[in-house]
Formats: C-alpha cells, sequence, structure tokens
C-alpha cells in the first residue's frame, strides 16, 4: 500500500488556516454550514476535506470529537449533488446505534439545502421501518455492521451505485467482533468506490484491511499524535481503592468534584444496576444504560441526559460507544479498561470543541500493570490522588451551602418570608438561623457519609518481597506446583456456553458482539470459539466467566435467547 502521511503541526500558522469557502465546497453545503453556526474548519477538517472532494481514498487517524464527521460527510455530500435520483450513493459503516444516529441526522441537517435524504439502519428497531425507508429511496445510508450485512443479504440494501464508502471508528468495530462484517460490506459494494477510513487507533489490523480494499490511500494523523497523547484539555487522575469500598470512593469524588454531567464506565451491566441504585441513593439523578434496555428506553435515557434532568449516566463501555453529550464534564472509569485505547475513546468524550473536562479512574493495586499500558499509550503518567476524607467531604459541603446562602442573600423575594421570620419571633434568632442553614444543607444532598476509605497504595500489591524472588525462576516467571510457570498477571483461560450454534446461523462474530456488549470484554479479550449445531463454547478469561454468566442471563443471539453457563470440559 502506498500510503501517503500528512501531519498537521499542533499549532498552524495564521497564513495556512482557512474558512470553510475555500475548502472547495459547494454554495449550498457553505449556506447550510452558515445556518448551523459553523465559522472555521477543525484541524482534520481543513486536513482531509480538499483531498476526499478530489476523489481521493483516506486513511485518517484522529481521536472522538475532532469534527471528523463532517470532515467525510459534506464530501461525500457534494459528491452526491443536488437533486440527484434517490439511490444509495453513500454508505457510512458504524459501530454503534447511537451513533448511527448522531451521523445521520448531522448529514442530514448539512444535505438539507441538496434534498439529500438520509436513512440510518442499525439493530434495536424494527426492521420493517427501515425496509420502507430504502424502498422509498435515499442517497446516504448509516448502518451499524450487523444489519448492514442483513439487509444486503435480504437484498433490501442495493449497494451497486455506492461511489463512496466511510468506516467510523474503525478500530471500535473490530474490537467488537465486526472484521467479517466490515469485509462482506466491502466486497459487496463496486471496486472503483472511494474508500474512507476513520479510527482513533491505528493497529495493524486496519493497515491491513486499508492495504486490501483501498487505492493509494492518504493518511492523515492530527496533532502529530493521533490518540497516543490523550487531550490536554481533559484533567485526569487516578485513585487506589479496595474493590468493597469503591461505590463509597466514587460519591465521595463526584461529591467533591460537582460534575455538571458525567458517565461512569462499567464493566457488566448488573454492576450498571447495582451502582446506578446506589448513587441514586446519595442523591444524584442518576440512569443506567446497557445492552439489556431497549431501544425506546436507551431513547428516554438520552433524552434526560441531554435535557440535564439526569445528571450521572452510568453505562457498560460498548453501550456508550458513540455518545456525543455537550453537557459532559466528568468521564469515570470504574474499573481501568482492559485495553489502552478505550481509556482514550472514553476520555475523548470530553474536552472536546476546546472545553475542559476531568478524566477519573477508580483502581485496585492489581490494575497497576493495567494503568501502566495506558501510559505507554498516551505517553504520560495519570497523577495519583488521594481519596477525600470525610473531613473534605464536610468542608466542600459547607463551601458549597455558604455559596447558596451569599446567592440568597440578594435575592429580591426575601421580604416575603417575613411572616415566617415573626411567627417565630420568640425564638432566638441565631438558633433560627441555623435550623434554616441545616433545612437547606441537608436539602441540597449533604451526605451524611461518616466511613473513612482506607488509604491504599499502588505498591500494595503482591509481587514484592522476598518470597516472590524465591519463587521465581530465571526468566523471571512465577513458578506454580508442579513446576509449571506463568506469567504475573496472566489470567487463565474461562469457558462459556451458549445454547444456539450452527443451526441457528450463529458466526463468531455474533458471539463476540453479544459478549462485548453484555459482558463489557473487549473483542480481543474473547476466543477460541467453537460453534456446534446447536450449541457454541467461547473462552473468555477465568476471571470474567462468573460475571458474563450474570450479565448474558437474558442475553439474544441472531434473534434467539440463549442461555449461558460456565462450561467445564
Amino acid at each position: 500500500m502506498n500510503v501517503k502521511t500528512q501531519e498537521t503541526p499542533d499549532e498552524e500558522p495564521e497564513s495556512v488556516e482557512i474558512g470553510f469557502d475555500g475548502l472547495g465546497l459547494c454554495p449550498e453545503l457553505l449556506e447550510a454550514l452558515n445556518d448551523l453556526g459553523y465559522e472555521e474548519p477543525t484541524p482534520i477538517q481543513r486536513a482531509t476535506m480538499p483531498l476526499l472532494i478530489g476523489g481521493a481514498d483516506l486513511l485518517g487517524q484522529a481521536a472522538t470529537g475532532t469534527g471528523k464527521t463532517a470532515a467525510f460527510a459534506l464530501p461525500a455530500l457534494q459528491a452526491i449533488g443536488a437533486n440527484a435520483a434517490a439511490v444509495p450513493s453513500v454508505l457510512v459503516v458504524v459501530p454503534t446505534r447511537e451513533l448511527a444516529v448522531q451521523v445521520s441526522e448531522a448529514m442530514f441537517k448539512y444535505g438539507r439545502k441538496l434534498g439529500i435524504k438520509v436513512c440510518p439502519v442499525f439493530g434495536g428497531q424494527p426492521i420493517y421501518r427501515q425496509l420502507k425507508s430504502l424502498k422509498r429511496g435515499v442517497h446516504v445510508v448509516v448502518a451499524t455492521p450487523g444489519r448492514a450485512v442483513d439487509l444486503i443479504n435480504r437484498g433490501a440494501l442495493e449497494l451497486g451505485a455506492i461511489r463512496t464508502v466511510v468506516l467510523d471508528e474503525a478500530d471500535e468495530m473490530l474490537d467488537m467482533g465486526f472484521a467479517d462484517d466490515i469485509e462482506a460490506i466491502l466486497k459487496a459494494t463496486p471496486d472503483d468506490r472511494q474508500t474512507v477510513l476513520f479510527s482513533a487507533t491505528m493497529p495493524a489490523r486496519i493497515t491491513s484491511i486499508a492495504k486490501r480494499y483501498q487505492r493509494s490511500p492518504e493518511r492523515i494523523e492530527i496533532g502529530r499524535r493521533g490518540p497516543e497523547t490523550s487531550n490536554a484539555l481533559v484533567r485526569q487522575s487516578v485513585y487506589f481503592v479496595q474493590r468493597r469500598h469503591k461505590p463509597t470512593a466514587l460519591g465521595r469524588v463526584l461529591d467533591i468534584e460537582g460534575p455538571t454531567a458525567a458517565i461512569v464506565f462499567c464493566r457488566t451491566r448488573i454492576e450498571v444496576d447495582e451502582l446506578t441504585a446506589t448513587m441514586s441513593g446519595r442523591g444524584y439523578r442518576a440512569e443506567a444504560l446497557h445492552g439489556g434496555l431497549d431501544q425506546q428506553q436507551r431513547d428516554r435515557v438520552m433524552g434526560r441526559l441531554k435535557s440535564g434532568s439526569a445528571e450521572l449516566l452510568i453505562a457498560t463501555d460498548v453501550a456508550a460507544r458513540g455518545l456525543d453529550v455537550d453537557s459532559l464534564t466528568h468521564v469515570v472509569n470504574y474499573d481501568v479498561p482492559s485495553a489502552a485505547e478505550s481509556y482514550v475513546h472514553r476520555i475523548g468524550r470530553v474536552g472536546r470543541a476546546g472545553r475542559s473536562g476531568v478524566a477519573i479512574t477508580l483502581a485496585e493495586p492489581k490494575e497497576k500493570r493495567l494503568l501502566a499500558n495506558i501510559e505507554r499509550l498516551t505517553k504520560q503518567k495519570i497523577p495519583v490522588e488521594r481519596v477525600p476524607s470525610v473531613a473534605d467531604l464536610r468542608s466542600k459541603q459547607i463551601d458549597v451551602t455558604v455559596a447558596a446562602i451569599r446567592e440568597e442573600l440578594v435575592a429580591e423575594d426575601l421580604p416575603d418570608f417575613d411572616g415566617v421570620l415573626e411567627a417565630l419571633g420568640t425564638e432566638d434568632q441565631r438558633v433560627v438561623t441555623l435550623a434554616a442553614i441545616k433545612l437547606l444543607h441537608e436539602a441540597r444532598g449533604a451526605s451524611q457519609d461518616e466511613v473513612e476509605i482506607p488509604e491504599i497504595s499502588p505498591q500494595n500489591d503482591r509481587g514484592k518481597g522476598k518470597r516472590n524472588k524465591r519463587d521465581r525462576n530465571k526468566n523471571g516467571r512465577e513458578k506454580k506446583k508442579g513446576g509449571s510457570t506463568r506469567r504475573p498477571g496472566d489470567s487463565s483461560p474461562g469457558f462459556l456456553y451458549i445454547s444456539v450454534g450452527r443451526n441457528a446461523g450463529v458466526r463468531p462474530a455474533d458471539l463476540v458482539g453479544a459478549i462485548a456488549n453484555e459482558a463489557g470484554l473487549p473483542g480481543r479479550d474473547v476466543g477460541p470459539i467453537r460453534i456446534s449445531d446447536n450449541f457454541s463454547v467461547v473462552g473468555i478469561p477465568e476471571d470474567a466467566v462468573a460475571d458474563a454468566c450474570k450479565a448474558m442471563s437474558s442475553t439474544s443471539v441472531r434473534g434467539k435467547k440463549a442461555k449461558v453457563r460456565r462450561y467445564v470440559e
């Protein structure tokens, strides 16, 4: 593959900065951008749009929140033009239904003055509606991989006239097990199509796809760093805490931080439900988001978050992919993600469009190795903070109450409450004031948190000291009884029995996607996979088997209800 690399500097000189009108866009698109309030293109838009308008294939590396949707959408819409026949000309493939909706809405807004018709297609929504939309005629289809393959196999999604295929967040799709679906989609499109691939990270699997399906692509890496360096506007910190103290630590840290809106990432949907109940009991307006919710429930949750009626979204990693909420100020990793790239994706949800944000990680000492992987990828140390004490929490709560009272001291309607003061006229005014402050303090959700959380050091893990030295052989491996060895931190393999197999049309990608969505495991942790006629056996880390069985207790695979249990050979 002849890959041309163009890197944009961290700070571009003023002389090279151009507006949207200098990128070669047609008047209709420029008018739409003006109506939407867009003023200046982002670095990735400036770097990629002239290349895409010129018809080049593109391999773009850019994190979430850099403006890549407009970067690929505007050139694709321009290629369709005004008053074109309503046949699918552009296919955008994305990892999640939330992202499919967001990209569809953006492309509809951009292309409104060109008369562009856009259709999102994804699972979790009745397929007959999508079939009707496609039959009426559309110019742009935005699809998740599984639903796209389903519609192609039904003959409902015609790809013969496709001019442009966009794979957005390609690394996420591969992690979710959609490699086979992506290849099937690309093979079903014309050979002379324009292929655009965007990814936050650039693992070998991405470059392999580019090599096979792109023609001399231009390669764009924004800021000479791609995702290897996390957003400088995001303040990152890690708190080391024992698992049993995590709910209390989370509440205390959030009480101190005071987020406008936050998302908390958990590994399993059971953990999501339990933590949502815990945080609601602490006074937070918390909502759960995971694969056990239907699309209508998910839409309601997102509506409450975006409107401000919810302030805390607790979600599994897969369920939250593709979310774009402007009000988010904080991201919390309730556990350290096993894949370093997932950390970059998560914290990319704040610190967007020039706004600052906060990324908090609650880590157990045994997760030091995972943190080290993240620091190697991002090329920076994550500061270790001390979990706030009860005294810290009370001090913060008093500050909040004092600020609220000072704000009310200048309120114009204070005389309206003279009657209350007169009714208490015989009481000591200082006591009355303290009682009023107490009511306000408690009404504002001040927690009666009395439990001190033990301070622990990341060094307080096993693997230190004389015993460790005695138990290692000359290769640095840890000895086990019987003379076998294992690497420190390795997890032994476990297996799941899933009661659907080849007769139900199950493919490896279906199993990987189900486990990733329900149990929160990255695709790379799933396998080997053995599919028999009536059941399947899937390997996952042994320490994740119990949680996966619970999380997948009511799951469906290929539309079939599946029983999931530990598999023992």
